[in-house]
Formats: C-alpha cells, sequence, structure tokens
C-alpha cells in the first residue's frame, strides 16, 4: 500500500519530518517496483539517511524541531 498525504509507516514515526518525507517518497517508488512492503520500508529510511548525509545543503536549517 503506498503511503501519501502524511500516512507514513509506524516505524518512520520518530524521524526527523525532512527524513520521513524523503523515506516515504523513496519507499513508494521501490514498492511500485519490488511490492515488498518491509524492504521498502527498510530502503527508503536507508537511502533517505544517505541522501542527506551527501546533501546537507537541502537538510532544513532547523531540524532540531523536526
Amino acid at each position: 500500500m503506498p503511503w501519501y498525504n502524511g500516512d507514513y509507516p509506524p516505524s518512520y514515526k520518530n524521524q526527523p519530518v525532512h527524513i520521513r518525507e524523503k523515506a516515504t517518497e523513496i519507499a513508494n517508488e521501490i514498492l511500485k517496483e519490488d511490492g515488498d512492503e518491509g524492504i521498502a520500508i527498510a530502503t527508503g529510511l536507508k537511502k533517505a539517511r544517505e541522501y542527506f548525509e551527501e546533501h546537507p545543503e537541502e537538510k532544513p536549517r532547523d531540524s532540531n524541531a523536526d
């Protein structure tokens, strides 16, 4: 089941908003290709963290408020 409009996997609940949104975006794409929710959720979170490590300029300045 894809996640949209603020709906996201429960395991993303305690993540900062910018990570959660990017992870959800990535997980939805993986879900389209693979169909396995578990893999999509885990990979989405991992890739979102990697993305913001590689692109710190896209991380919100006030990320502590997330």
